[in-house]
């Protein structure tokens, strides 16, 4: 099932993908799955995924999928990932409007 309106990547995080997928030889398909945990109750996990199973929601740019998994996607639906570079470091972050609070790492949040 594609549900590529209720998630979404940015150019900037598609393009990083993009350079981390191919570093590795792996396909450009980035998988963000929610964990219990976190100092806010709920954190983000990245990975290259090496394929999309049927049940993920699916979001693509330039070539790069976003895959969410349906019990995540739960508690991101329409969330968009961004990739971000500052002074401070590198970091893909969760633009996630079902957050209610988050922490100040940005790693995790609650709803």
């Amino acid at each position: 099932m594609s549900e590529a309106a209720t998630i979404d990547l940015t150019s900037a995080a598609a393009a990083r993908v993009a350079t981390i997928a191919a570093k590795q030889a792996k396909p450009a398909i980035l998988r963000l799955a929610v964990e219990g945990g976190g100092c806010a109750g709920f954190q983000y996990k990245f990975d290259l995924a090496d394929d999309v199973a049927s049940e993920d929601a699916v979001a693509e740019r330039d070539g790069v999928r976003l895959v969410v998994d349906p019990v995540s996607l739960d508690l991101v639906r329409g969330c968009a990932v961004d990739f971000v570079q500052s002074l401070g470091g590198a970091a893909f972050r969760v633009e996630n409007p079902n957050a209610a609070s988050g922490c100040g790492c940005g790693t995790s949040f609650s709803i």
